[in-house]
């Protein structure tokens, strides 16, 4: 009733590149987006891990740390994987290296 016929048409025949061009042009939005997701996502997080790679690296006894639990301490022994911290006056924890989240400036523990 309100639908009126269609018929369809024929493309013309194209030259024999014509077919490459539409290919390339029809995958040109998906890397674009791949571009995109690249500089907006990919490298700001590698960005960030050289970063906190590079933290832990430098951590030395003395430092004050926070740790992804949330607990604040003072380094005091180093290891190959693990740290001791100090939470206390005369109470140590052992953490994981890569759970320190940020080195505090000296003199925020007291």
């Amino acid at each position: 009733m309100f639908i009126s016929s269609a018929f369809a048409q024929t493309a013309p025949a194209a030259a024999g590149g014509g077919d490459m061009q539409s290919t390339l042009m029809s995958m040109l939005p998906l890397v674009l987006m791949f571009v995109v997701l690249y500089f907006v996502m990919i490298r700001p997080q590698m960005k960030r891990q050289k970063e906190h790679r590079a933290m832990i690296e430098a951590l030395a006894k003395g430092d004050e740390v926070a740790t992804a639990g949330g607990v604040l301490g003072r380094v005091t022994r180093l290891g190959e994987t693990y740290i001791g911290v100090e939470v206390a006056n005369g109470v140590e924890i052992q953490v994981q290296r890569s759970a320190v989240v940020q080195v505090l400036p000296k003199g925020t523990l007291k």
